[in-house]
């Protein structure tokens, strides 16, 4: 049985500087992200991004726990009680 769930990742990124910093954690995670949506806000330089991720609890807590450690960034997740089951038609 898988342990796969589908859920939520939120992030704020105060601090513009960390951006670069922020999408090469999301890109090193690409393979559990189903959708994003970034908005910036030009004036403050905050930004929001949504993430749809389907995952392992373990690989979304890696995720979750790199982008939290940047300083300027705060991170919420919420996660399906449902597990998913997949599988794969040949």
């Amino acid at each position: 049985m898988s342990d796969t769930r589908l859920g939520f990742v939120g992030v704020v990124v105060e601090e513009r500087c960390r951006a670069e910093d922020v999408n090469r954690i999301l890109s090193a995670y690409g393979e559990i992200i189903r959708g994003r949506i970034g908005i910036p806000e030009k004036d403050t330089g905050l930004a929001v991004i949504g993430l749809i991720v389907e995952g392992t609890n373990e690989q979304v807590g890696a995720l979750t726990g790199k982008l939290g450690n940047l300083s300027g960034v705060t991170v919420k997740s919420a996660l399906t009680a449902k597990k998913l089951e997949r599988t794969i038609d040949l």
